[in-house]
């Protein structure tokens, strides 16, 4: 079992636990699960079967509510909005859009965030160690990271100077990666070259970009949307190694 599945699989206990022991005996709890991406997604099989090793068969002690985003963060607030009408018992949620969704259409129901960049900075939480309201969940921020990955990638391929960075600007712990590359830059002797995308339309336009300032490599700030499209095909360039965060 994978580091990323303890963490939904116990963050399902979690959210789960208080409200397990008051239910009627012939009841099955009902999750919701809010996703950015679109089906099948690996994210969710280990999910699943992170829960059947724990004793929880879907069908038989627990139920499932899948929403799809299917990489469009604008449909997230529907999906919330059904999950919540469904009264289901708590929602798992990837990202800070789809947590924030989920926040907006319930003070009631338990949200735990399976992944999350900057929760406090976004507003969903108050602090990391008191959370406080109905959200809880992980915070991958480390917006440092980004001079060290830009690093890594010096060393592999010693004579890029120029480093496209693809990123969510509707994600806060995205800007702080930017911002971080930027200030690693210089010492690495790189020039960094932002490239903001929100949709899949925008991917082929950064990919245009790039190609035309003839970036040597990409490096790709890893979001809910960013993750779901990481297989788009873009157009062949002369990028000699990319990070996928």
């Amino acid at each position: 079992m994978n580091k990323k599945l303890v963490w939904l699989v116990t963050l399902f206990l979690l959210a789960t636990g208080t409200f397990a022991e008051a239910q009627q005996p012939a009841k099955i709890p009902r999750v919701g699960l809010l996703r950015p991406g679109s089906s099948p997604d690996p994210y969710v099989d280990a999910f699943r079967q992170g829960l059947h090793e724990l004793g929880y068969v879907e069908g038989r002690n627990i139920n499932i509510e899948y929403r799809w985003a299917e990489g469009m963060s604008a449909r997230l607030p529907l999906l919330a909005a059904e999950l919540v009408h469904l009264k289901v018992d708590a929602i798992v949620t990837q990202g800070e859009a789809a947590t924030r969704a989920a926040k907006e259409a319930t003070r009631m129901i338990p949200i735990v965030m399976a992944t999350s960049g900057d929760p406090v900075g976004a507003g969903l939480v108050a602090s990391l160690a008191r959370p406080g309201g109905n959200v809880t969940g992980l915070s991958a921020v480390a917006p440092d990271l980004t001079g060290k990955r830009l690093q890594l990638l010096k060393e592999a391929v010693p004579k890029i100077s120029r480093v496209a960075i693809l990123y969510n600007p509707t994600i806060l712990g995205a800007v702080l990666a930017v911002k971080d590359a930027r200030a690693a830059a210089p010492t690495l002797r790189l020039t960094v070259q932002p490239l903001e995308v929100r949709t899949p339309d925008e991917l082929g336009s950064a990919f245009d970009v790039m190609t035309r300032k003839r970036a040597e490599a990409v490096l790709a700030i890893g979001d809910p949307f960013t993750i779901t499209h990481q297989r788009h095909p873009g157009p062949r360039c002369k990028a000699k190694a990319a990070d996928d965060i």
